[in-house]
């Protein structure tokens, strides 16, 4: 498990952990702003996260995916307790109460089945391309995504159908597969989005169809299109520079007339406090742990490692990619943290425990990719 003589300590990314720990920061004073005495559990959360990080970056992933089939069965059954015992907040029902604090398993699951299919792919490399193992492949991806759906976290489902995209093709589907998947999957997305604008539509909620609405017309949604108008407001009036470097004295946010702007809508008190400047930092460092991912994935010892470190960095490309989506009005309102930075000590330790896994790949000796 802790294989310390064969690491090569030299490939050790501190670099990572600098940028982790700075999104960190940046993100538990952005908490601080909306809730004055709710930023200290998001300190409590930083640190036992960067312990964490610590600690699986020295656990080797090949004993942690050895693990792959059960780690799937938990994901599933906390899941499946959320439909059963879940806590709901917001009209979605996510959570698990722990007494403690409340889990939310679908950030968990997000890792789980980055691992899942990296150990997958791995043992059944050679049947990539094989009609029968990749109808399974999706049924198996299809099952927690269908769970968290229901949960009405859309968001958090496209995210991890993304994720097993990017992941099965750095596995190495043919594009004799690809591109006849492109031809009628694009058609039939297109088809599936007007379905899910009519009266008589049966996948989405009420709840969910109006957020998809509210975007395509808002001045219709008024209601549904609150948070985002003022998430908008919030981040035009930072301006370049941020109110909070301004010369102007005043204490008026906007940010809070955003409803949980602690969490999903964090990324509209970065625009306020810090400005476009502010804001294309922290994209900055965003891209920066999006490169050092697909970087590990390029060094990586083998075939396992590569996917995992190309599954994260797929992660944070889409979970950023969408939770700012919401917040500029640009996709509809589905709510998804931002990694970091959200307050929420389920965010932030599952994205705690991607960085690890990254650091730990980095770690094992240099190999030629199988």
């Amino acid at each position: 498990m802790f294989n310390l003589k064969a690491y090569d300590f030299k490939r050790y990314n501190i670099s990572l952990v600098v940028i982790v720990v700075m999104l960190a920061s940046i993100g538990v004073f952005l908490i601080k702003q909306v809730e004055p005495d709710g930023y200290k559990r998001q300190i409590i959360g930083v640190v036992g996260g960067l312990i964490v990080v610590g600690i699986v970056s020295f656990i080797d992933y090949h004993f942690i995916c050895k693990f792959y089939i059960i780690l799937y069965l938990i994901s599933l059954v906390l899941l499946v307790l959320v439909k059963l015992i879940g806590v709901t907040h917001h009209n979605a029902k996510r959570w698990l109460d722990l007494k403690f604090f409340e889990l939310q398993p679908s950030e968990l699951t997000k890792i789980i089945m980055i691992l899942f299919f990296a150990k997958l792919f791995t043992i059944f490399e050679h049947k990539i391309n094989s009609i029968l193992f990749l109808l399974i492949s999706i049924i198996l991806m299809a099952i927690p995504t269908f769970l968290i759906l229901t949960q009405t976290d859309l968001s958090t489902s496209i995210v991890i159908m993304a994720i097993f995209a990017m992941i099965i093709f750095a596995a190495g589907l043919s594009w004799k597969i690809i591109l006849p998947i492109l031809i009628v999957g694009i058609p039939l997305f297109f088809g599936l989005f007007w379905y899910v604008q009519q009266d008589y539509q049966g996948l989405l909620s009420d709840y969910q169809q109006d957020r998809i609405l509210s975007i395509l017309n808002p001045e219709e949604y008024p209601a549904t299109m609150y948070q985002q108008d003022n998430s908008i407001q919030a981040i035009g009036s930072g301006q370049l520079i941020g109110k909070r470097f301004s010369d102007e004295e005043s204490d008026i946010r906007g940010y809070r007339h955003v409803p949980i702007a602690e969490s999903d809508f964090i990324f509209s008190v970065a625009g306020e406090e810090f400005g476009f400047f502010g804001s294309c930092f922290i994209l900055f460092l965003f891209l920066l742990i999006i490169y050092i991912c697909l970087s590990t994935a390029r060094k990586a010892a083998d075939r396992m490692g590569m996917l995992i470190a190309v599954g994260v960095g797929s992660m944070y490309a889409f979970q950023v990619f969408v939770n700012i989506g919401v917040v500029t009005s640009i996709l509809p309102n589905t709510g998804i943290p931002l990694p970091f930075l959200s307050a929420g000590l389920s965010s932030l330790i599952s994205s705690m425990l991607s960085i690890g896994i990254i650091l730990n790949i980095r770690l094992q000796p240099k190999k030629q990719i199988r």
